[in-house]
């Protein structure tokens, strides 16, 4: 699909400053455009890049009151000579996998790819240039019928926004403190813990504000049936270094298939790790945290990259990890991926799409 394809209206003028690159935060400021395509009789129709803003909605908007809808985030980064889009073809078939999981219509592949060129190329200049610093991109589709009454919708509007960014956690990448779940949980094989869907967040967001308020960053989430298999860190992968062994729970269909995740395992492979994805205990953690063979625990995901963890609270239980310092492979895995994500390191498996 040629970008002459996509229909095109600029904004009249950009809302870009220094000032707004300088501090972004993380979510908080949307560049000048969004592309918007919408689902009609059965077929996606032309694709169009707007200006940014506001939209109408009916109050009877189905997703608004059954949950029809799936998202995804990934990054650009300003590299050398061009913009770097790290991996966006893993993240458009993860969208569509989420898609068939909420009976959401796929969207073509040329089509994403084409419509995030355009638009990437209309705001380049929103990519901030400093390394910690990328522009964080946020496609998502949602059930667009008015209605009240449970049922698939049959039209959808597709859209991409983007929004520069800085770190995600305000530790960077100084390690996090976690604690366990406990009477809460997230998902159970079968339901929507493999999906990138809001219902999936909603149903972590309790347990997370109950976290903070006894000083954690996040949550350690526990399986929902044995409530003991270590399953995902906050809005993360989880990986613990045990000994010689690299471990990550095993995708069971209720932990979400990272796409930073599968890059670690991914590199690990590569430079000779021992990598394993499987079952996992709290109780196994913690007997060889007791035993001094937990050597690390890092989080994965496209917001922080790689988030080590200083510090798991599993009931009475407190585990110290490294010392509450960043391991060396944590370290090494964070910047062997950000230096491919900016051009600084070789793109040695072709995860780096360039947008010139």
């Amino acid at each position: 699909m040629l970008d002459a394809a996509i229909e095109t209206t600029k904004a009249g003028r950009t809302r870009l400053t220094e000032a707004l690159l300088d501090n972004p935060g993380f979510g908080h400021i949307f560049s000048d455009h969004m592309l918007v395509m919408d689902y009609a009789d059965g077929a996606w129709k032309t694709p169009r890049i707007v200006p940014f803003g506001d939209m109408p909605i009916s109050p009877a908007l189905c997703t608004l009151h059954y949950g029809q809808a799936i998202f995804e985030g990934l990054k650009a980064f300003h590299a050398k000579d061009g913009i770097n889009v790290f991996r966006p073809g893993a993240y458009h078939a993860r969208m569509n996998r989420s898609g068939a999981r909420l009976c959401i219509p796929a969207v073509d592949h040329d089509v994403f790819i084409a419509g995030l060129t355009a638009l990437l190329r209309l705001d380049a200049e929103w990519v901030p240039k400093r390394h910690g610093y990328s522009l964080y991109i946020r496609p998502f589709i949602f059930a667009a019928d008015n209605y009240l009454g449970v049922k698939v919708s049959e039209t959808y509007r597709f859209m991409v926004i983007t929004s520069p960014v800085g770190a995600y956690y305000k530790e960077g990448i100084n390690p996090v403190r976690l604690m366990t779940s406990g009477e809460f949980v997230r998902a159970v094989r079968g339901g929507l813990g493999e999906a990138k869907t809001p219902a999936n967040y909603a149903a972590s967001i309790l347990a997370a504000e109950e976290a903070k308020k006894k000083g954690f960053t996040q949550v350690l989430w526990l399986d929902g049936v044995e409530r003991r298999y270590v399953e995902e860190a906050g809005t993360m992968n989880v990986f613990f270094l045990m000994g010689e062994e690299l471990v990550t729970p095993a995708l069971t269909g209720s932990v979400l298939a990272g796409i930073t995740r599968d890059s670690v395992i991914t590199l690990a492979k590569d430079w000779g790790v021992n990598i394993s994805e499987r079952r996992l205990s709290i109780d196994e953690v913690i007997e060889a945290s007791a035993k001094g063979a937990l050597r690390e625990v890092f989080g994965t995901g496209t917001a922080a990259v790689i988030s080590p963890v200083g510090e798991i609270q599993h009931g009475d239980r407190r585990i110290v990890i490294n010392n509450g310092k960043i391991g060396l492979l944590s370290k090494r895995m964070y910047d062997h991926i950000t230096g491919m994500q900016y051009g600084d390191e070789p793109d040695r498996f072709g995860w780096c799409y360039r947008v010139s």
